[in-house]
């Protein structure tokens, strides 16, 4: 589980595509510390297991299912990825419970800057936008954060607005997307549970 609170900005070093599946190794200095073989590291927002380290580079092997649904199928060498370890019980849930599990993957449709903030709209893929709320809780490539506007659930085109503040820009990945740029994102599951449990119950 994580936290969705970003603890520093990677890259990916190397990229070895091996037909259904790819091995990736990633450098993330803060990220390594106290990791062991097995540890689930999140990778703009992407749970995935450490499975090797040397030299300040981690490994993780990514299946098909994974690359296929999640933005990490587009990643090539040098791009700067989101890096979060997983929470430990004694540390301060600052975001939401994330899951690391990708539910789709959306497009930034466009940023508007202000003075102390930067308004970024998302467009929803199908099946999102029943499970997006005003004041909800949203990951966006591993980002915890607030949706401060959402249209219909119904709506043709759904979509989501979230506003960064500087810090946000400047210490993750958000800071460099740019419109037409593809973001993971996930839900918050408490919402999936309560839609499962009235199905149910109906």
């Amino acid at each position: 589980m994580f936290t969705g609170i970003v603890e520093e900005v990677g890259t990916l070093v190397v990229r070895d595509d091996q037909g259904d599946s790819a091995r990736l190794q990633l450098r993330g200095a803060k990220t390594l510390e106290g990791v062991a073989l097995g540890d689930s590291i999140a990778v703009n927002g992407v749970c995935l297991t450490v499975t090797a380290v040397e030299d300040g580079v981690w490994s993780t092997d990514v299946m098909a299912e994974t690359l296929r649904r999640s933005s990490l199928g587009a990643l090539t060498t040098g791009d700067p990825v989101n890096l979060e370890r997983a929470v430990t019980a004694g540390t301060r849930l600052g975001g939401h419970i994330v899951q690391g599990h990708v539910d789709g993957v959306g497009t930034v449709v466009s940023l508007s800057p202000s003075e102390h903030w930067t308004v970024v709209r998302v467009g929803l893929p199908d099946g999102i936008a029943r499970y997006v709320v005003e004041k909800g809780s949203i990951t966006v490539d591993g980002v915890s954060l607030t949706v401060s506007a959402c249209s219909a659930a119904d709506d043709p085109q759904p979509w989501l607005e979230v506003s960064l503040i500087p810090t946000t820009l400047r210490e993750t990945t958000l800071g460099t997307r740019a419109a037409g740029d593809p973001v993971n994102l996930e839900v918050d599951v408490i919402a999936k549970y309560v839609e499962r449990l009235l199905g149910a119950r109906a």
